[in-house]
């Protein structure tokens, strides 16, 4: 089965029917640290964005409509370690996230043990690469003034 894609996680398409979602969450953390000042109040000062997250969850009825595939292959992504493009309807791309986390509840098991009912959630974190790079540079700037 399969209906209008509603959003992607790299090449693994959320679809009206099958593979779908149900709740989509999304959290950013952008901390402040207290610094301490002399004969005043202590001060606010932003360190920089922390983590950015997104929480989908859904049900997939495997037997019924399908969608089995496409969590698995996000499972497949997760324990490989592979970033992938999470993209919404209308082409909103929000970035590459990685997978943190695939929690499933399989239930309504036929005489087989075939599971007609998935309930499911996948963590994604934003992923972005290291910057070693750049502060090897910057330090090296303070050691040829002669600091």
């Amino acid at each position: 089965m399969s209906g209008p894609v509603t959003m992607s996680l790299g090449p693994y398409a959320f679809e009206a029917l099958g593979f779908s979602y149900t709740d989509v969450a999304r959290s950013l953390e952008t901390p402040w640290q207290d610094v301490a000042v002399a004969r005043g109040f202590d001060v606010l000062q932003w360190t920089g964005p922390k983590s950015d997250s997104v929480s989908i969850k859904g049900v997939l009825f495997p037997v019924a409509l399908g969608g089995a595939a496409g969590l698995e292959g996000i499972r497949k992504a997760a324990i490989s370690g592979t970033p992938l493009m999470l993209v919404s309807l209308g082409g909103q791309i929000y970035g590459n996230y990685v997978v943190e986390r695939v929690t499933e509840d399989r239930g309504y098991h036929d005489r087989r043990g075939t599971p007609q009912q998935n309930s499911y959630e996948i963590k994604l974190t934003a992923y972005s690469k290291a910057v070693g790079g750049s502060v090897a540079i910057s330090l090296g700037g303070f050691l040829n003034l002669g600091f």
